[in-house]
């Protein structure tokens, strides 16, 4: 139990003392009602008396009585009806409530903090009223009245004559069988005899001369005369006299601030349940009208009905508020108050106690004047004290005969009356004998209602002993409550013993007992009691040594729910929240939703609307564990609530809501507009939209382009304050930079929302929350910021969702835009819009409620309340600083706020007859649109790609690129010419400047000018441009991203430039694969007697597989673009003049090459025809592509030596030697080979063409038209490669490299050495010879030396070389050099020299003249790359004998 005021003891005391009737006249009642009171109310305060009293009890032992207190009340005629009581102890507890600052008590349990009110004044005033009302009953004398004042007004014409008719009026209640109420403690009353003097008005010596004679009549102890109304009342104002009577007044005079139009008793046959609280004022001005009781309704009935509560309460209100604030005891001073106070103690030590003395003594004499009884009594007594226990019967045993009644003057019924006024009187240890005896005779008798209330007063009697010679026998209490409410159905009597043993349970630390009985008498037929007692049980269990927080938290709940039934909204609501401390967070959703709920309408109730709609928001926003019905019922319960709160301030800021939950971090922002959608064989740039996922690389690569093509317009370089463009801001873009948006360009933002609810979500007029900051650029002037309203329009459009449904548990996006129609500064602030739930959304029998609900045929329930919830985006955690890194810190997340800068043009790209598939190499010509859709013109109109190989526009001149896609036979997308059949296989040249296709020129290679005529593209103009595509080399599927990027005419300071994307994805499937080889022909001479030609060995293999739909490859023309080489003619080996290749099958060609005489900036192109048209290779699209090729080729090859500049730096002249050597191997060559695949679609035949690079860099090195795998491939061949490619798991070895501080220069190798100087021996294939006629045969041989590098070569021949092996000697025979050994010549650059020889020769046989050794070294060095020249092939010569 909570704490109380009063301590144990006092709380019994003041709860039973003695009861004194007053009657007054009506002329002594006047004089009271002078201070708006009645004489019962003005002497109320002073009841209690302040000194110790003496008596002596029948042993005439001296027996002390402290603190005693008497009460003093008119006479009532009528009992109190129980439905009245009830309303009284109704508006007790409304009225006391927790004081408004005071500072709970804060308890700590294990984990629990509660704040909890350490004192529960409302149950200790519902406690005292309760008892003060309880109606006098037959079986007890507890509140039966000992004595009657009766009080007289001296002014009246004869006080004596009035006396006496009081006197009567007394004789005649509590004698006459007329009146069963009051009930009088013994026949002899004791009458005290009061006269009132109000000395203001009357005359002293009149009322001195009545008292003198009242003493005559009445005797000195039995009358009394008290003066009043001293104070006059014109003067002394403003002087202060203290108010005692209103601390008392209080409790009767309830006047109640709340409504409580909802109360209804609980239960309407309760006629036994009383509750208590009689209402003094009332009662006070019915002073002689016995017939009606204050508390008596206009119906008599036993049961309170709301009709009669109404009636009941406005007239008790009436009454009261009429003297609610006037001033009591107006007219008294402070001797006044002296005097009453006085007037007391005389009556209760001159007249009550020894009457009361006097009647103890009297019934004590009688009961041991009768016999049976003092041994009875004394018997008892002995045995209680030796200890020995009477065995009693069990209440099962005892049968129901509480309607049994003693007579007046029965034996029982005396002791029984001796022991009450012994315990008023505070003499516990006689009351307890008197007590004990009488229950021994009632359980005799079996008349429990006697028997229970014997043991309630014996046990009470008991404990307030001094001294406490024996223990508080709870078990009494126990048998007497159960009698009361299971035998005698008295549930008034069994709630005073529970109030009492509970009290003094608590005062002995039994908290679990006290608990335990106050539960107990819960029941149904009161709520309040009911609500009361269990908030009590629940503050014993959180008042134990180890507190049970959880019972506190569970009864509590009980409480409140009772509360809340018996009409106490207010109690009700604190219980709950009380309740809520413990359950909160605790995961017990349920419990929590619950207890929310009833918060939420108990504070609605009361007009609390900010908590309600508080409690409701906990329900809704956590995850609850609900049944779909019953979070449809949360759902509408809130918006009702939700609709009264806003009502009330209806021009108020709109409230945030807490539904749908908005993922704020997931929040995308696009600008610009919607992508348009593809038409026909039109297919619109991909651009970006809301609908692709993010890619975080993808994301890199479009800002290394957009870096890229602004670097090349910037002559290399970055600007500082380049930032580049987003379209599309989500968590993982960069957001710390206010973003550029363009007027009159829609801004889409894209807000995740999620419904956490089994119930479906109605969101009516959906838009967005902005404030706008007009500035204008261009000038310094600032404008006012606007915030979102009617007016605004013109600023900003804004656009709503009419509905947007949000099913259950779905998360769902909504895409809101937002119109600039002015420069300035944007903040998107959040979402505002109408919250409504769908009219039976409540899925029945499992079918989902969301079927059939279509766009615009919702039905809302028409409940919607219209609220905003905010977009607060939380930016990424700084992690830079050391100070960042050991706090907490975030950057700033601007995504939401764009800056909205003047007008720029908007370029739109379409792609015509766009391919999705290619064969790889193939060549297909497509169209782009370039379409102005604003309205200001754009130029330098430029698009980058990483894939530049991939795409070309043409070269720069009109004369390289052809007309249109007819120019020749079968549509084909080459410059074609119609060839002479004689001239097939013989080269046919042209040539082109790398200038003329965008290369050269010392810009990006992947920055590629688009040819617009006049460079601008005007507002609304398009053009359609010619674009060339070829397919990548390797197989598979290809992303190919386009950046456009052009500006605006005019130059902004905000926004310079802006780009469209677009990827192209494209999947190629394996055509041709081709290997070359070039090697240096031993022909020394060609047509026009140069010595340089090589020969050219081409493998073109069809790796097609046959799901293409390609049924066969023809080489239509291979041509070969250098500076140096070109291809003179074809040595068909096979002599077939078309090549065709079917699946898998493989050709082989080749050709030969010889040096160029052009320029050394022109490349040199020679196309060899296999079929009866020219393909011009030198011009659109075929040169494009092979010069792009070329270039990426540059830029592998480039990165490499890129990597070993530093150590080419190192020795510069040794360098230039290796370079002058290596170059002698080099060779620069590329080919490419065109050709034709015929496919089969649909049945109809298509023809494809196409296109293979190969560079040739070095004198026999294989080199691939696909380079990336070759190495495997060159090892496996082909059907073998393609096994293993799919089983190679795709692992990369580490490779850990120290770097050199002194690089070794790299010298060059025994290859490159032996490509200085090409040797060629002339001599005839065979000799004739007479060996008979000359032994000795001689064969001249000339050796021709040609020196390949551009430097001067020392060059040494060496003719005494012997073969070493013995199989050359068996195969070849041995013959003898004549002449010179050995021989020194100098060669300069690219010379040829005639070396004249003789061999000698014994003997008929085949000779291998190829035995001269050749060292070469260059001029200025020594000897130190000196090394043997050997040829490869044997020069072999037939020696004959004629």
């Amino acid at each position: 139990m909570a704490q109380c005021v009063q301590s144990v003891q006092e709380f019994i005391q003041d709860s039973f003392v003695p009861l004194v009737a007053a009657l007054c006249s009506e002329e002594a009642e006047r004089l009271t009602r002078r201070n708006n009171l009645s004489f019962a109310e003005l002497v109320r305060p002073f009841c209690r008396l302040t000194s110790e009293v003496h008596m002596r009890d029948p042993n005439n032992q001296l027996h002390i009585i402290k603190n005693l207190k008497i009460a003093v009340n008119n006479i009532i005629t009528h009992p109190p009806q129980p439905g009245a009581i009830r309303k009284l102890l109704h508006d007790v507890v409304s009225v006391s409530q927790p004081a408004e600052g005071l500072v709970a008590n804060v308890i700590t349990a294990g984990d629990y903090d509660l704040n909890i009110s350490a004192t529960t004044p409302w149950f200790e005033s519902y406690r005292e009223c309760f008892l003060q009302s309880m109606p006098a009953s037959d079986h007890e004398f507890l509140n039966h009245y000992v004595a009657c004042m009766l009080v007289v007004s001296s002014s009246e014409p004869d006080p004596v004559e009035q006396f006496l008719k009081l006197s009567q009026e007394q004789h005649r209640i509590q004698h006459s069988s007329e009146y069963s109420y009051p009930k009088w403690f013994i026949p002899n009353t004791l009458k005290y005899y009061v006269l009132l003097h109000d000395v203001s008005t009357g005359e002293e010596q009149r009322a001195d001369s009545i008292y003198e004679e009242m003493k005559q009549r009445y005797g000195t102890q039995g009358c009394y005369l008290l003066k009043i109304n001293s104070r006059v009342s014109n003067r002394g104002a403003d002087e202060q006299i203290p108010d005692p009577w209103s601390q008392y007044l209080q409790k009767n005079t309830i006047q109640n601030q709340d409504s409580y139009e909802d109360y209804t008793v609980s239960n309407k046959n309760t006629d036994h349940l009383i509750s208590d609280g009689i209402d003094s004022e009332m009662k006070d001005g019915l002073s002689n009208n016995f017939k009606t009781h204050p508390l008596q309704l206009d119906h008599p009935s036993g049961s309170l009905d709301s009709a009669d509560y109404m009636k009941a309460s406005t007239s008790l209100q009436d009454s009261k508020k009429s003297n609610s604030g006037t001033p009591h005891g107006a007219c008294l001073t402070l001797t006044d108050h002296d005097r009453i106070r006085q007037f007391i103690q005389e009556f209760t030590f001159r007249g009550l106690l020894p009457h009361i003395e006097k009647t103890i003594r009297q019934l004590n004499d009688q009961l041991i004047s009768r016999k049976g009884l003092s041994r009875s009594l004394f018997s008892a007594t002995k045995k209680w004290f030796s200890g020995s226990k009477v065995p009693e019967k069990s209440i099962n045993e005892l049968k129901n005969t509480s309607g049994l009644l003693y007579p007046p003057e029965a034996p029982e019924l005396q002791i029984r009356k001796m022991a009450d006024l012994c315990f008023l009187v505070q003499h516990y240890e006689l009351a307890y004998s008197c007590y004990h005896t009488a229950k021994k005779d009632f359980l005799n008798d079996q008349a429990m209602l006697y028997a229970a209330g014997a043991l309630e007063m014996a046990a009470v009697s008991a404990f307030l002993q001094p001294g406490a010679p024996r223990p508080y026998p709870a078990h009494y209490m126990e048998t007497a409550i159960q009698t009361y409410r299971d035998i005698c159905k008295n549930m008034v009597l069994a709630e005073r013993c529970v109030l009492l043993s509970a009290e003094i349970l608590k005062s002995q630390s039994k908290y679990s007992e006290a608990a335990a009985l106050l539960i107990r008498l819960t029941s149904e037929d009161s709520d309040l009691r009911s609500a009361l007692l269990l908030e009590q049980a629940a503050h014993c269990f959180i008042n134990m040594k180890s507190p049970m927080v959880r019972k506190f938290a569970f009864h509590m709940i009980l409480a409140g729910h009772r509360f809340s039934k018996a009409g106490q909204k207010k109690h009700a609501l604190r219980c709950y929240c009380q309740a809520m401390q413990v359950y909160k967070g605790k995961g017990w959703s349920l419990a929590e939703d619950h207890i929310n709920f009833t918060i939420g309408r108990q504070s609605f109730t009361l007009r609390q609307l900010d908590n309600a709609v508080s409690a409701f928001r906990h329900i809704l926003i956590n995850d609850s564990k609900q049944p779909p019905a019953q979070q449809g019922a949360f759902l509408r319960e809130y918006l009702y609530v939700y609709k009264n709160a806003t009502q009330l301030s209806p021009d108020g800021p709109l409230p945030q809501l807490p539904l749908p939950y908005i993922n704020s971090s997931a929040t995308r922002v696009f600008f610009g507009h919607d992508r348009r959608p593809a038409e026909g064989e039109k297919q619109a740039a991909t651009h970006v939209s809301l609908d692709q996922e993010y890619d975080s690389e993808s994301s890199q690569q479009w800002k290394e382009l957009e870096e890229q093509v602004v670097s090349v317009i910037n002559k290399g370089t970055t600007p500082s304050n380049f930032q580049p463009t987003q379209f599309c801001l989500n968590r993982y873009s960069d957001n710390s930079k206010f973003p550029l948006a363009v007027i009159e360009e829609p801004i889409t933002v894209e807000v995740s929302f999620r419904n956490p609810l089994k119930v479906p979500l109605l969101l009516t007029d959906l838009s967005l929350l902005w404030k706008f900051q007009p500035k204008d650029f261009s000038a310094k002037h600032d404008g006012e910021t606007k915030e979102q309203g009617t007016c605004d329009e013109d600023m900003v459009g804004t656009e709503a969702i009419a509905e947007f449904l949000i099913n259950s548990e779905e998360t769902k996006v909504a895409r809101l835009k937002l119109f600039p129609h002015q420069t300035g500064e944007l903040h998107i602030l959040g979402v505002v819009y109408n919250l409504g739930s769908v009219q039976g959304a409540v899925s029945l029998d499992g079918i989902d409620p969301s079927i059939g609900l279509q766009t615009g045929k919702f039905v809302s329930n028409g409940l919607s309340v219209r609220g905003r919830q905010d977009l607060e985006i939380q930016g990424p955690r700084l992690n830079n600083t050391k100070e960042e890194k050991t706090s907490i810190k975030y950057g700033p997340d601007r995504r939401l706020d764009p800056i909205i800068t003047e007008e720029m043009p908007l370029l739109e790209v379409f792609f015509i007859n766009f391919p999705t598939g290619l064969l790889c190499g193939e060549i297909r010509k497509a169209y782009v649109e370039f379409v102005n859709v604003s309205k200001c013109p754009l130029t330098a109109l430029k698009v980058v790609s990483k894939h530049p190989e991939f795409f070309t526009f043409g070269g720069n001149t009109a004369a390289l690129t052809p007309l249109s896609p007819s120019a020749s036979e079968n549509c084909s997308a080459y410059k074609t010419v119609v060839t002479d059949p004689t001239s097939v296989r013989t080269a046919l040249l042209s040539s082109a400047s790398s200038a003329d296709f965008g290369l050269g020129t010392g810009g990006s290679p992947e920055v590629i000018q688009v040819p617009l005529p006049d460079a601008v593209l005007l507002p609304g103009a398009s053009v359609q441009l010619p674009m060339w595509l070829r397919g990548p080399d390797e197989e598979g599927v290809h992303e190919i991203n386009f950046l456009f990027y052009y500006e605006s005419i005019k130059k902004h300071s905000k926004m310079c430039h802006r780009v469209l994307r677009h990827t192209a994805v494209i999947c190629t499937s394996r055509s041709l694969h081709i290997r070359a080889t070039v090697c240096r022909s031993n022909a020394l001479g060609d047509e026009e007697g140069r010595g340089d030609n090589m020969l050219l060995f081409v493998d073109v293999e069809n790796i097609n597989t046959s799901e293409t739909g390609v049924k066969e490859f023809h080489i239509v023309q291979v041509s070969s673009n250098s500076k140096h080489w070109k291809l003179q003619k074809s040595v068909n080996i096979s002599g077939d003049k078309d090549t065709k290749l079917a699946s898998r099958e493989r050709a082989k060609l080749c050709f030969k090459a010889v040096r160029c005489k052009n320029s050394e900036e022109n490349y040199t192109f020679a196309d060899i025809v296999f079929g009866n048209e020219q393909i011009i290779s030198s011009a659109s699209p075929c040169a494009d592509f092979f010069f792009q090729s070329l270039s990426s080729e540059f830029k592998r090859t480039h990165v490499q030596s890129h990597t070993h500049a530093s150590q080419r730096a190192v020795k510069q002249s040794f360098d230039e030697t290796v370079r002058l050597i290596q170059k002698c191997s080099e060779v620069d060559l590329n080919i490419v080979v065109l050709w034709k695949a015929y496919v089969v679609e649909d049945s109809k035949q298509l023809i494809l063409e196409g296109q293979h690079h190969v560079t040739l860099n070095t004198v026999g090195k294989e080199a691939f038209s696909f380079p990336q795998k070759q190495g495997f491939k060159k090892i496996l061949g082909n059907s073998d490669w393609e096994d293993l490619e799919q089983e190679l798991p795709e692992t990369v070895l580490l490779k850990f490299f120290r770097p050199e501080n002194t690089p070794v220069p790299a010298r060059p190798t025994p290859e490159q050495l032996s490509n200085l100087i090409k040797t060629s021996l002339h001599y005839p294939e065979s000799f004739n010879h007479s060996f008979h006629q000359k032994s000795l045969c001689l064969v001249p041989v000339t050796l021709l030396l040609s020196n390949c590098s551009q430097a001067v070569v020392d060059v040494m021949i060496d003719l005494r070389h012997k073969p070493t092996s013995s199989e050359a000697l068996e195969i070849h025979g041995s013959f003898t050099w004549l002449g010179q050994t050995q021989y020194k010549l100098q060669l300069k650059g690219q010379e040829v020299y005639s070396l004249q020889l003789k061999a000698c020769f014994v003997h008929t046989g085949v000779y291998n003249l190829g035995t001269p050794r050749v060292f070469a070294k260059l001029v200025d060095q020594v000897t130190l790359f000196e090394t043997s020249q050997q040829n490869s092939m044997p020069a072999l010569i037939i020696i004959n004998n004629i």
